[in-house]
């Protein structure tokens, strides 16, 4: 949704939790504060600092309260996805070049295969069972976190494993599933070009590299 269209409804979530100290005392507190983590998340993508956000928040309590814009909005509300792709360009940069060198470091890691699209495969439980192909479908469990070790998706953690086609996940799991046996586990360390590029997806930053503990229960 274009962030123009959660002016309203941000200024709002943001003028409830204006206090630092505030408390929720009802269920509506509570929703009305998802209401700015929902619409917050819309926001991250800007690379906001505290007094850019001051900006954000003042356009938003002026159209709150009907006050006239303080710009020129046919000029500045077309900037809007200029600034944004600006930002996610300069950020994905910046941690483009810090996942390569950790990439580096993890294919140091005993065992570890490099290949040439980038991808580190590392076994860690030899399997006994048949490799898959990209024509298979598989049974996983895996844990998938950032560089930094933040989780950011996880069927263990689910506790429910998930079945997919090889030929329609991320390159890294279709290049790194096919070494695995079933029964086996290993750990991917992929790309961002291997995984959702400069643009990233969700709480997966541009030009991210991920990690991802993967165990293959079955092909299918």
């Amino acid at each position: 949704m274009p962030i123009f269209k959660l002016a309203a409804a941000l200024a709002l979530g943001l003028m409830v939790s204006t206090a630092s100290a505030q408390t929720f005392e009802t269920d509506e507190d509570r929703t009305l504060y998802a209401v700015g983590v929902v619409l917050g998340n819309n926001l991250v993508q800007f690379n906001l600092t505290p007094q850019e956000l001051a900006l954000v928040e003042a356009g938003l309590r002026d159209t709150v309260f009907g006050t006239e814009p303080r710009v020129d909005m046919a000029l500045y509300g077309q900037q809007i996805t200029v600034l944004r792709d600006a930002r996610q360009a300069a950020g994905a940069a910046s941690e483009k070049a810090a996942s390569m060198a950790f990439i580096d470091e993890m294919a140091q890691e005993a065992g570890a295969q490099r290949s040439e699209s980038g991808v580190v495969y590392i076994p860690v439980t030899a399997g006994t069972g048949a490799n898959p192909t990209t024509a298979d479908s598989v049974l996983v469990h895996y844990h998938g976190t950032l560089r930094d070790g933040t989780v950011f998706d996880s069927s263990v953690d689910r506790g429910e494993p998930i079945s997919f086609p090889l030929n329609g996940v991320i390159s890294c799991w279709t290049e790194g599933v096919q070494k695995m046996q079933v029964g086996g586990t290993s750990t991917l360390v992929c790309p961002s070009d291997t995984a959702y590029g400069d643009a990233g997806q969700g709480v997966i930053p541009g030009g991210a590299a991920l990690v991802f503990e993967v165990e293959l229960l079955g092909i299918e």
